[in-house]
C-alpha cells in the first residue's frame, strides 16, 4: 500500500533521503501518480536515486514472487522493508464470516510475515536491515468497530515481539519495529468517519470534530510527520531500537505502556 496515505508518506520520506525505493500497490494509475510525485519532489532537490512502481497484489503468492524477482533484477542491496496494507472494513463481528477473518489475517498479519521471511536472511547476511511494519494504534487501544483490524494487527505485533529479539537479527544490525498511527488525514480515516456518521446519525463533519476533540493535539496527524518517523527508524541512527511499537497519535492514548 505505497501509492497513497501513510505508505506513500514513508516512501516519499525515504526517497527524500536518497534511498532507492520500490513502491508496490494494486492500482496502477494511483501507483504511477505516486511515483511521478516522488520523482518531481526529488528533482527539485537534485536527487538521482531510483524510484519505481510495481503493480501487484502482495497478498497473493504469485504477486509476491513477481515483486521479488523484480527486486532481485535491480541488483541493489536489500536494506529496508516497510509493510503496509489497507485495514479491513469496520462493522459488527456478528456479521463477519470466516472468509472475512481470513482476508484480514492474510493482509494485515501473514503477508508481512511472508515478506520478512524473504528479506531477513538477506539483511542478516549483509549486516544491515530495517523492517518497519505499519500497524495501528488499535493494537494498544482497540476500536470497537475495527475488530478485524484489532485481531489481525495484534497477531502481527505479538509475532514481531519475539522475532525482533532473536539475537541472530539484532546482533547483525537488523531491526524490526512497528509504527502505530493514530488519527491521520488519510482516505482510510475519512471512510471510517463516514461509516461512524451513518451509525450515529451525524454528519461527517460532526464526527471529524468529535474525533479531533479527543486528541490532545486537537488536530489530525500529517502523513509527512509519519513518514519522517519511518525514515528515522530505517536509518543507521536507530540501530539500537528494535522490537518496539512506536505510537504516533498526538497524545490520544492515555496508557503508560
Amino acid at each position: 500500500g505505497a501509492s497513497k496515505g501513510l505508505g506513500f508518506a514513508c516512501a516519499k520520506a525515504l526517497a527524500g533521503h536518497g534511498v532507492h525505493v520500490i513502491l508496490v500497490a494494486r492500482t496502477l494509475h494511483h501507483l504511477d501518480q505516486a511515483v511521478e510525485d516522488i520523482n518531481e519532489h526529488n528533482a527539485l532537490n537534485q536527487l538521482t536515486n531510483q524510484v519505481i512502481g510495481i503493480a501487484q497484489d502482495v497478498t497473493s503468492e504469485e504477486g509476491r514472487e513477481a515483486i521479488w524477482q523484480q527486486i532481485l533484477s535491480l541488483g541493489q542491496s536489500i536494506d529496508i522493508l516497510v509493510t503496509n496494507a489497507g485495514g479491513p472494513p469496520p462493522g459488527d463481528f456478528l456479521d463477519w464470516s470466516l472468509e472475512d477473518w481470513q482476508k484480514a489475517l492474510l493482509a494485515n498479519m501473514l503477508t508481512p510475515i511472508e515478506w520478512m521471511k524473504k528479506m531477513l536472511p538477506v539483511m542478516t547476511q549483509q549486516g544491515f536491515g530495517r523492517v518497519v511494519n505499519i500497524t495501528s494504534s488499535a493494537v494498544k487501544s482497540p476500536i470497537d468497530v475495527l475488530g478485524l483490524s484489532n485481531g489481525a494487527r495484534s497477531g502481527l505485533t505479538g509475532f514481531v515481539a519475539g522475532l525482533a529479539r532473536q539475537s541472530k537479527y539484532a546482533s547483525n544490525n537488523v531491526t524490526i519495529n512497528n509504527l502505530l498511527p493514530g488519527a491521520f488525514a488519510t482516505d482510510r480515516l475519512k471512510n471510517m468517519l463516514a461509516h461512524q456518521a451513518q451509525t450515529h446519525h451525524k454528519s461527517a463533519e460532526e464526527m471529524m470534530l468529535m474525533r479531533t476533540q479527543q486528541i490532545p493535539a486537537r488536530r489530525l496527524g500529517n502523513p509527512d510527520e509519519f513518514g519522517a518517523t519511518c525514515a528515522f527508524l530505517c536509518s543507521q541512527h536507530a540501530s539500537y531500537i528494535t522490537g518496539q511499537n512506536i505510537l504516533i497519535d498526538g497524545g490520544a492514548y492515555t496508557g503508560t505502556l
